[in-house]
């Protein structure tokens, strides 16, 4: 069916661009060649079968029927049954040997592709909309499987079978061929015509496919809000105009596909007609016979359907090579924060040191970080405070090298452990010495065991339970019913903030690393779990080197050394006690977390 793929002009590539995509497909497809192969062979097969079928018409009519010949009659008629037979049996193992080639072809995209998303670093992310790495995995995919599984042997079967008829036409009557041409021109205007305009018909149907689907989805997740102010008519009145927008373009696209197809059909007819008439004209002057007339008849028929095949074909080859284009871009891009080929092995313990890191987020000009210098000791706890925006996220994400220094002026700075610059370590040993435990503890479906094991999958049952005895959490989840085996659903909707928190510490122990980035980790809990969460924290930082990116006071207060980040800027670092002394930036701060203290 036509329209099922479209591309928009900014996504259309030329071509030696679409060449060069397909080209690298065919590369990345040679697990699955010789199933390929043998689908073409079978095209092959059945193109002849399809031929063979008209030139014993024309056999059994000027052998057997005209001259009465009963022997040559039945031989046509079983070879006839036999070509029919084959023909049958090629189509089947097509069908097979395609569509296990393309789902093979798929899968493995697939899993390359997710493969490379999950080797990106941060600021891929940063750049890249979820949403939209999504369809790459799912809609772009998907708008391939019709090419992979169908189109390109399609197109092959269609070029074939039109170079093939063609080449029999002339052979059996080069004069009814030049009549059969006539309609050529025509065709070839409505097809390039046809491709134009059923690309733009089914872009707009995509379009309001998208706004439909959007009006439905906030007229439900948002029935709250619209029942609550009494807006139920002025959403109906908007979802029934997106959905007449809707209903009108599939109708053009309608429009469009009838007008093609009727034109063909009428070349067809006139086609077949004027072959008819001049073929009678022929037979009455001794010049053919009825069966070329009729096989030419035949064979005219399977011209008009390549036609129509290879018009369709063209726009889900430009969707189909777009897609594949987008998914090439996935799997070229390089991480950010990549791994160095030979990388050095990090101590076990050691100072973290940032040494003039300057820092700027992809896209963006302006500088998040400018010129931060610090040591933190072996052991010490360090807390990062300052206003919203400051920088402190930032300045701890860069000691756990989830990014990396910015380049200033020629100069980039560094973030070294134990003496050794991050960018020089392997990512294996980085994760063992630095932990990061994020602001929100983020589960995945499955038991709260294999949540935990995610930080160590050789990890046994007993390590798992260890980790949560280090941190005081095992009797919190052997209370469960199933205890650790609990099903904590879809992104761990089964538990509270402070349980999936608490998974994400037990993570941390389970690894035991040298040192622990805490962003916020306590900043979305409730009051009843927070105590039971500060509890972990404190059992998990003991012996550790610790950065904190803090704003509750309790917290703050138990640091060595605290760290005011201000607009990019380290301006204060030193003790509470100190800090306070010095009556600047932290000592407003804090006077201003005092006041907003509750009054006993």
């Amino acid at each position: 069916m036509w329209g099922m793929s479209a591309v928009s002009e900014a996504d259309r590539l030329d071509r030696i661009q679409t060449l060069k995509v397909l080209r690298r497909a065919f590369v990345m497809a040679r697990a699955q060649r010789r199933l390929f192969l043998s689908a073409l062979g079978f095209v092959f097969v059945g193109t002849l079968v399809t031929l063979a079928g008209p030139t014993l018409v024309r056999y059994g009519i000027d052998h057997g029927i005209r001259n009465k010949n009963g022997s040559a009659l039945n031989r046509t008629v079983a070879l006839y049954v036999l070509v029919v037979i084959v023909g049958y049996i090629t189509a089947r193992m097509q069908f097979i040997a395609i569509n296990r080639a393309g789902e093979g072809f798929l899968r493995e995209l697939r899993i390359t592709v997710f493969g490379k998303l999950q080797k990106q670093s941060m600021a891929f992310f940063d750049r890249e909309k979820a949403g939209v790495l999504v369809s790459r995995m799912t809609a772009d995919i998907e708008s391939m499987s019709e090419l992979v599984q169908f189109g390109l042997l399609q197109f092959v079967s269609a070029f074939l079978l039109l170079i093939l008829a063609t080449a029999l036409l002339a052979v059996l009557s080069w004069q009814l061929l030049i009549v059969a041409m006539v309609v050529l021109p025509v065709l070839i205007v409505a097809s390039i015509k046809f491709q134009r305009i059923s690309n733009n018909a089914y872009l707009d149907v995509r379009e309001n496919v998208g706004n439909n689907l959007s009006t439905l989805q906030e007229g439900i997740t948002g029935v709250r809000v619209i029942q609550a102010y009494g807006q139920q008519a002025n959403r109906s009145k908007r979802f029934r105009l997106s959905n007449r927008a809707l209903f009108d373009s599939h109708m053009y696209s309608v429009k469009i596909s009838t007008w093609y197809f009727g034109l063909i059909e009428f070349a067809g007819i006139a086609a077949t007609g004027a072959i008819i008439g001049f073929g009678g004209y022929l037979v009455h002057q001794g010049t053919t016979t009825i069966g070329t007339v009729t096989a030419f008849v035949l064979l005219l028929a399977n011209l008009f359907d390549p036609v129509q095949q290879l018009s369709q074909l063209y726009n889900t080859v430009q969707s189909s090579t777009a897609a594949l284009h987008k998914l090439f871009v996935i799997i070229d891009a390089v991480p950010d924060v990549d791994e160095v080929a030979h990388p050095t092995e990090l101590s076990t313990r050691g100072a973290l040191v940032v040494d003039h890191v300057t820092f700027a987020y992809a896209g963006n000009d302006r500088e998040v970080l400018k010129d931060v210098t610090i040591s933190v000791a072996d052991g010490e706890r360090l807390a990062l405070v300052g206003p919203t925006g400051a920088g402190k996220s930032t300045l701890a994400k860069l000691m756990a090298r989830l990014y990396d220094p910015s380049e200033t002026n020629g100069h980039r700075g560094t973030v070294s452990y134990g003496g050794v610059d991050l960018r020089q370590a392997s990512n294996s040993d980085l994760r063992r010495r630095i932990v990061v435990v994020p602001q929100e503890g983020f589960c995945f479906s499955g038991s709260i065991r294999e949540n935990i094991r995610i930080a160590r999958s050789t990890a046994s049952d007993g390590e798992i339970e260890e980790a949560l005895v280090s941190i005081g959490a095992l009797e919190r989840f052997t209370e469960f019913p199933e205890g650790l085996d609990t099903d904590v659903r879809e992104r761990g909707s089964r538990l509270s903030a402070g349980e999936r928190q608490l998974i994400a510490l037990a993570r941390a122990a389970l690894v035991n690393p040298a040192v622990l980035v805490l962003d916020e980790a306590t900043s979305n809990l409730d009051p009843g779990t927070e105590a039971v969460v500060e509890h972990a924290l404190e059992s998990l930082m003991i012996g550790r080197t610790v950065i904190v990116v803090a704003h509750r006071l309790s917290t703050i207060r138990r640091a060595d050394r605290i760290g005011v980040i201000d607009h990019g800027e380290l301006v204060e670092l030193g003790t509470h006690a100190e800090l306070v002394e010095l009556k600047g930036r932290y000592a407003a701060l804090s006077d201003a977390w005092d006041r907003s203290q509750p009054q006993r």
